[in-house]
């Protein structure tokens, strides 16, 4: 239950206070302190969702109450009153961070008022708090999903790369096999870049032209409402085309013309709607005879690859392994709720001997396979039993 303070010298008015507060707030408990002195030690103590207080106060004035108070925690509520109340002293209070100030005789319907006021501003600051603290979680776990891991040569000079492009605005073009961690290099260069505060938005390039551009209602069976497209989805933010090899040629007709003109035309309108997106796109095929056999235009992928970064296979950043195991263990443990399992020296040895063709993908599934079924320490007899290649 959380809890009020009322801080008055005066027994006649704290019981008057109580009384009517308490009947009216019923799901509120109710401190009383006699002067400053022991109210501070209360909130020195404990957490109040509000504080009322007297300004006039043997041992400690209620206006140095409410400065070292708000010194000590400045998420404090307060309601000062006083009988002698002039316009300064209602200045100064609010000035030193007070909610309201009441002069006595109080009031009682004020009071009141500004008592579940006060209340509902001090739950909404929690609540916004609570967000905004579920919101940094959030951001971590979202970062940590996405952590390039590994002190490889390869890494490094794709690490020294991102750094370069992501202050830029020009496109990139990543390549390199499926599962090798194409989409890691793309929110890492979001991440640094100035537009992190944007969006980032993925785009699965096997998807149908209207997913890209949006479309208004009626424009085709089955558009039963407007549907913004992904380009302004990701206005002021990044935009990440990936396996581009997979577009269709309409399609790639719709992405040139935005990156073209910073502009889209929602299916079925006429309606020019400008976009400011940077954009990142990746692909695990050969472009050079995706263009040869007329299944992706030069004019597009030019522009496209202004900037190339290639992520190499697992098997060539094989001193990567030892790191990505400990990594994806501890996300593992983390998912399943048990405790972290190491791997013995023997098991990680057993591990970089094997050829990865699936990649860092196919690494992180192992791991959590060895995880589930291996011994409390996993082995290279674990590695063994359960890893078929």
């Amino acid at each position: 239950m959380q809890k009020i303070l009322i801080v008055e010298d005066e027994k006649a008015i704290s019981g008057v206070l109580h009384s009517i507060l308490s009947d009216e707030l019923t799901e509120y408990e109710f401190v009383i302190a006699e002067d400053g002195l022991e109210g501070f030690k209360h909130i020195e103590k404990e957490d109040f969702a509000l504080v009322i207080s007297d300004i006039k106060m043997p041992k400690l004035p209620g206006t140095e109450l409410l400065k070292q108070s708000m010194a000590l925690k400045p998420d404090s509520t307060f309601i000062m009153i006083s009988g002698h109340a002039d316009i300064d002293s209602a200045v100064s209070c609010l000035k030193d961070g007070a909610y309201d100030f009441i002069s006595k005789p109080i009031d009682i319907n004020r009071l009141i008022t500004s008592v579940k006021n006060a209340l509902i501003k001090e739950t909404l600051k929690k609540e916004n708090k609570n967000l905004q603290n579920e919101n940094k979680t959030l951001k971590k776990k979202v970062n940590k999903k996405y952590q390039m891991i590994g002190e490889s040569e390869p890494l490094k000079k794709i690490q020294e790369m991102i750094e370069k492009v992501a202050v830029s605005d020009a496109r990139v073009l990543i390549t390199g096999p499926n599962g090798a961690g194409k989409e890691l290099v793309a929110h890492a260069i979001h991440n640094l870049s100035e537009r992190s505060r944007g969006p980032m938005v993925e785009v699965n390039c096997a998807a149908i032209p209207s997913e890209l551009i949006g479309h208004v209602k009626g424009s085709f069976t089955g558009a039963i409402k407007d549907k913004q497209g992904k380009f302004e989805q990701a206005n002021n933010g990044t935009i990440f085309l990936d396996e581009i090899g997979d577009m269709s040629l309409i399609a790639q007709a719709k992405v040139l013309r935005a990156l073209q003109e910073s502009k889209v035309s929602p299916v079925g309108s006429d309606k020019e709607i400008k976009v400011d997106v940077r954009v990142l796109a990746a692909t695990n095929k050969n472009m050079a005879k995706e263009i040869e056999a007329g299944r992706f235009r030069e004019d597009l992928y030019h522009r496209l690859s202004v900037i190339e970064i290639y992520v190499p296979p697992l098997d060539e950043r094989k001193a990567d392994i030892k790191l990505l195991v400990d990594h994806f263990s501890g996300l593992i443990s983390d998912e399943h709720g048990t405790a972290l399992k190491k791997f013995d020296d023997s098991a990680i040895k057993a591990l970089e001997a094997l050829s990865w063709t699936g990649n860092i993908r196919e690494l992180r599934n192992v791991v959590e396979r060895l995880i589930i079924l291996g011994g409390p320490t996993v082995s290279q007899e674990d590695v063994a039993s359960f890893v078929r290649k």
